[in-house]
């Protein structure tokens, strides 16, 4: 399975507002707000965001669980759930990912038939969000937890059609996971090894530009002092 690796793409896309913990509008109100809810939009850059990446999976869960109480038809609660995943997937894969942590990963099918990751990250010195960054990625990681939990629920109670739905969502909440493990690991290593190429060429070539500098500087000094 092929990867493809590439440099600050998102550098112009994903430009983030200063991080409102370093200080910013509402700062000083922020603790007299209740809720942790709200301290998280609050001091979120983009809230937005941060919002439809919850409303989505929460919606998910929330229909899956509770929405026999509201009706008994389940092939209602069937479309609309994998409706809810299927916008969660598209959303996180495509929108979430790249305005709340700088990655983006896609997967191409080649003329051959095989598989290339293709992944993509914004610079590392960008203005990032904390917050944003906790709350993704907790949330991507517990979200498949919870379903495989539910999984062993509907096998215990022999729900099998209910295990339909929780097999679609696992599978696609496991696709993110994996997709931002690969491309975080990929954007950390591709950036310290540019991070360290870009200091040991910045040192020869002060180096050498000294060496050069010194050079001219002592044929100037010599040309006008001989005689």
């Amino acid at each position: 399975m092929a990867e493809e690796s590439r440099v600050n793409l998102l550098a112009d896309s994903t430009t983030l507002q200063p991080d409102l913990e370093q200080g910013g509008v509402g700062q000083g109100n922020r603790a007299n707000q209740p809720g942790l809810i709200r301290e998280y939009f609050e001091s979120s850059s983009h809230p937005i965001a941060l919002l439809f990446f919850i409303a989505f999976r929460l919606g998910a869960l929330l229909t899956y669980l509770l929405g026999s109480i509201f009706t008994d038809n389940f092939t209602l609660i069937f479309v609309i759930t994998i409706l809810l995943l299927a916008f969660d997937f598209w959303t996180v894969k495509n929108v979430s990912g790249r305005i709340l942590v700088g990655l983006r990963w896609w997967n191409e099918i080649q003329e051959d038939g095989t598989n290339k990751w293709v992944f993509e990250s914004a610079n590392p010195n960008r203005a990032g969000n904390a917050n944003d960054s906790r709350l993704f990625w907790t949330v991507l990681y517990a979200t498949p937890v919870l379903w495989i939990l539910l999984a062993f629920t509907c096998i215990f109670t022999f729900k099998f059609a209910w295990l339909v739905i929780v097999v679609v969502a696992i599978i696609l909440n496991l696709a993110n996971v994996y997709g931002y493990t690969q491309c975080d690991k990929d954007a950390k290593r591709k950036w310290a090894t540019g991070l360290a190429a870009q200091s040991a060429f910045g040192s020869l070539g002060g180096s050498v530009g000294g060496f050069a500098g010194k050079m001219f500087t002592s044929g100037v000094s010599s040309m006008f002092t001989s005689r």
